[in-house]
């Protein structure tokens, strides 16, 4: 007579504990990935002072004329960034993030896309 053999379910092997070790081993590997992909692009951000100005003026108005800066954005120019050391004009991707610091004087923590010369702010505020 022959020993009857023992099958296993799906159901059994997929809660078997080899199965939960890999289980948890793959958790712990996407994890650990997606806070690697977080690190990587806050260390992409950088903190840089400059002013938000009108893709029509630019750097002509970093420092002075807000008003005309919040005039040429209500007749519908783009908000810029102006950079402080080297008045570079820079495209916001997000110009949401800026619209109540219109012509001021700021400090930005963003990460630039060179190649595109525009910046994405990831926060803002007042210059001290």
């Amino acid at each position: 007579m022959q020993t009857p053999v023992e099958h296993h379910g799906p159901v059994e092997i997929f809660n078997s504990p080899e199965v939960s070790k890999v289980k948890r081993i793959v958790a712990l590997f996407v994890a650990v990935i997606a806070f690697a992909a977080m690190a990587a692009n806050a260390a992409d951000s950088k903190t840089i002072n400059g002013w938000i100005s009108d893709s029509m003026c630019g750097a002509k108005h970093a420092g002075s004329g807000a008003e005309c800066v919040k005039k040429c954005i209500s007749g519908g120019m783009q908000p810029v960034f102006v950079d402080e050391g080297k008045k570079q004009v820079w495209t916001i991707d997000n110009p949401d993030a800026v619209k109540t610091f219109y012509g001021d004087h700021v400090t930005v923590k963003a990460s630039a896309d060179t190649d595109k010369k525009s910046v994405h702010i990831d926060s803002i505020e007042a210059a001290k």
